[in-house]
């Protein structure tokens, strides 16, 4: 098994430098329950660096509170320094740490290109896709009131649609290797009475740009209740030949490998084997294993 969506720091917390050994406890946790690689996937929106190139990509927005909120959020997160990280994971391959370098790339409609740039300087094995936020609208936000309020204004089945779109647009762009928890819309419990043809262009987003799909136990720590993708995109995504990682998401150390047994049931139930890994971006398939019992 993998647990190939990592995060350093959680929400809201002021980031500290990372640590060799942070990171081999975050290995430890993993080897526990039967993962036998992790990726370390910190989201770039946490760097300066992504800061000076990104800043202000909310400034169009028309609803103030809306455009308030995400700037909020953006200084919040805005502070780690992005060479430290890339120092501190490869630091962590050197020790012989199963740990490979990532990031979770949000999708910024039409700054792809400056962020593909940005990032190609960088040695990264494998860049996690995502899309967390519709125009400057954080829709799985939970904890953030001015965000939640929005699914008491907005038609649920538009907001799918509108998500999809993105995830569409993010896929093109070829600037990442996997779709991350790839119908994270519904997240705060929001779903359409029928979503299957949200899901159809979701499979045929990832068929097309040959990206691998996420399954991640982090919809269990939601609102939703349920793991990323649901079954029935899952088996889509397996029927479509969609290659697959596994991962918890987790923003802290508790919630490393967070129910990989369950997730191990998943893929064995749909008959999936192997998982995709990467090596600097490029893809590797690995036997899906064991997870312990209790994970």
């Amino acid at each position: 098994m993998l647990d190939y969506h990592l995060h350093l720091w959680p929400h809201g917390q002021r980031d500290t430098a990372p640590t060799l050994e942070q990171v081999a406890a975050y290995c430890d946790r993993a080897a526990a329950a039967g993962i036998h690689e992790i990726a370390l996937t910190e989201h770039l929106f946490r760097f300066a660096q992504a800061d000076r190139l990104l800043r202000g990509f909310w400034e169009d927005e028309p609803d103030a509170a809306l455009r308030a909120s995400m700037e909020n959020y953006w200084d919040e997160h805005a502070r780690a320094d992005l060479d430290a990280y890339v120092e501190c994971a490869l630091a962590a391959k050197d020790a012989g740490l199963p740990v490979v370098l990532g990031l979770e790339v949000d999708y910024y409609r039409g700054r792809m290109d400056d962020v593909v740039t940005l990032l190609a300087g960088y040695p990264f094995d494998v860049l996690l896709g995502s899309v967390h936020w519709i125009g400057t609208w954080r829709f799985d936000d939970v904890g953030d009131a001015v965000s939640m309020a929005q699914w008491s204004t907005r038609q649920v089945d538009a907001a799918w649609g509108d998500y999809v779109t993105a995830i569409e647009e993010l896929a093109a762009t070829s600037a990442c290797d996997v779709l991350a928890h790839p119908d994270l819309v519904k997240a705060a419990g929001h779903r359409p009475a029928a979503p299957e043809e949200c899901w159809d262009r979701l499979v045929e987003a990832a068929v097309r740009s040959g990206m691998a799909a996420e399954l991640s136990s982090a919809g269990w720590r939601k609102p939703a209740q349920e793991a990323y993708p649901a079954p029935g995109l899952l088996a889509r995504l397996v029927s479509g030949g969609v290659p697959l990682t596994t991962a918890s998401d987790a923003h802290r150390l508790a919630d490393v490998a967070h129910r990989a047994v369950d997730l191990a049931r998943m893929l064995d139930d749909l008959e999936v084997g192997s998982l995709r890994a990467f090596r600097a971006r490029r893809p590797v398939d690995v036997p899906v294993g064991t997870a312990a019992v209790g994970s």
